[in-house]
């Protein structure tokens, strides 16, 4: 890969250079914040059920968090390729690396999450679920493709559906971001058919048939190198491994500081495994630590200081691991994730992670919160697939009535079968949380009346 070829202004959608006081790749960030399908997040679970007398983590939340410690993790490499290959770059991309990248990194990061539908990855299971239990009956309605598409569903590919369909009635290239930032957020470019567990950038998919055009020219205009033709594989940008690390290292932790505060985790355990972190990064820094720990009493405000010692300890680590593996970052050779290479030199991070599996994501509110979500969003699209998949003239009253419920921008009756159940996709995993059991409870007849 040139670097000097990794990043581009070109956004989708016929979109004219405005000349503001921003840079492109800032104003990415904010068509981000000021999108709805970013608003919708802030009802979406994260892990803990929501809302609470205690406030947790929703996927809102989460995104902002990701994009603070993504920032970080764009301007300390940024600064290191500008130092470090300075004659490898022309002066447009060596202002890009110092000035730029961290931009590209935070809004990347702040939409890593948007293609994910309610109820964290039980509703991706619900709607992958729908068509491999329906399977008799629909696939023959689509070609192979089409259908890997469906029985995969991956809240990565549709955020790029997410982030760059024209939905009927709306502007061109949907939220009209750069291809820089689009890229950043590919961590898996291929086709579903092309899935394939143990190979780090095709252990999910990257993008919707529908969407294959538009990821073509993402990766085209980024750089990008093909791996295939048929089916296409390319390989990771290199901008993707800092937007997983951030994403790492943010649910690796946060879920643990949410814990404690709801009473799951108690002060002792959630402090050894920090502070065991902290040693196996920066030994040196514990002294320092504990010092501070010997001031504050507060127990969430103990693990609140621990948590943002960890984060600063993961991302330290996290930089010097992509510096490191600079050359096969590049080349794309690089097979591991740049925690997972730290989980191999250290066991501490393994720990948080075993310790969260057993006392987190066991939990019998988490388990809930997944079974009711399954639930929910199976029966939505059982209500609507049925019916939109029917001619004009075979639908009945009750089909009619049915699809009076999809809002007109994700209907699309001229389309093939396919383009009309991803409709219908677009609407069931844009919902938030509660507008999802809200509805559920409607249609089944749970709570009938009038709600504005």
């Amino acid at each position: 890969m040139n670097l000097n070829e990794l990043f581009t202004n070109q956004r989708t959608g016929n979109h004219q250079p405005t000349f503001v006081s921003r840079t492109d790749f800032q104003r990415d960030f904010d068509r981000i914040i000021f999108s709805s399908a970013f608003r919708r997040l802030q009802n979406k679970t994260q892990v803990f059920p929501l809302p609470g007398s205690v406030f947790v983590h929703n996927r809102l939340t989460h995104s902002l968090e990701v994009a603070s410690v993504g920032r970080s993790l764009g301007s300390l490499i940024g600064d290191f390729v500008s130092k470090n290959y300075k004659n490898d770059l022309n002066e447009t991309s060596n202002n890009f690396y110092q000035y730029q990248l961290s931009d590209v990194i935070a809004a990347a990061c702040l939409c890593h999450d948007i293609g994910n539908p309610a109820f964290g990855h039980s509703g991706e299971d619900a709607i992958a679920s729908y068509f491999e239990q329906n399977e008799k009956d629909l696939k023959p309605l689509f070609n192979e493709k089409e259908w890997a598409d469906l029985v995969n569903f991956e809240g990565n590919a549709n955020a790029i559906r997410v982030l760059t369909h024209q939905q009927q009635g709306k502007d061109e290239g949907g939220t009209q971001l750069t291809f820089s930032t689009l890229a950043s957020i590919a961590k898996y470019p291929c086709e579903a058919i092309a899935k394939q567990k143990g190979i780090i950038h095709r252990k999910k998919f990257g993008f919707f048939q529908n969407s294959k055009s538009t990821f073509l020219e993402i990766a085209n205009a980024t750089g990008m190198q093909r791996e295939s033709d048929e089916p296409i594989i390319h390989k990771r940008h290199p901008f993707v491994w800092l937007v997983e690390a951030a994403d790492d290292i943010c649910y690796s932790i946060i879920d643990m500081e949410d814990a404690h505060r709801l009473g799951i985790v108690n002060s002792r355990d959630c402090e050894d495994l920090f502070i065991d972190l902290i040693k196996s990064v920066n030994p040196d820094d514990i002294k320092r630590v504990n010092d501070k720990l010997n001031i504050i009493k507060n127990p969430n405000e103990r693990i609140s200081y621990l948590r943002a010692k960890v984060i600063n300890s993961l991302i330290n680590k996290s930089i010097s691991t992509y510096q490191a593996n600079f050359d096969k970052i590049i080349d794309g050779t690089m097979d591991k994730a740049l925690l997972d290479i730290f989980k191999q030199e250290s066991s501490s991070l393994t720990e948080i992670e075993r310790f969260s599996i057993e006392k987190i994501y066991n939990h019998k509110a988490v388990i809930e919160i997944e079974n009711a979500g399954y639930n929910v969003m199976y029966e939505l699209l059982d209500h609507f697939i049925p019916s939109i998949i029917l001619e004009k003239s075979e639908r009945k009253n009750y089909d009619k009535m049915a699809l009076k419920l999809i809002p007109k921008q994700f209907v699309y009756e001229e389309g093939s079968v396919y383009d009309k159940v991803l409709g219908v996709l677009d609407f069931v995993s844009g919902m938030t949380d509660n507008y999802a059991t809200d509805l559920y409870r409607k249609i089944k007849g749970i709570e009938i009346g009038m709600t504005v």
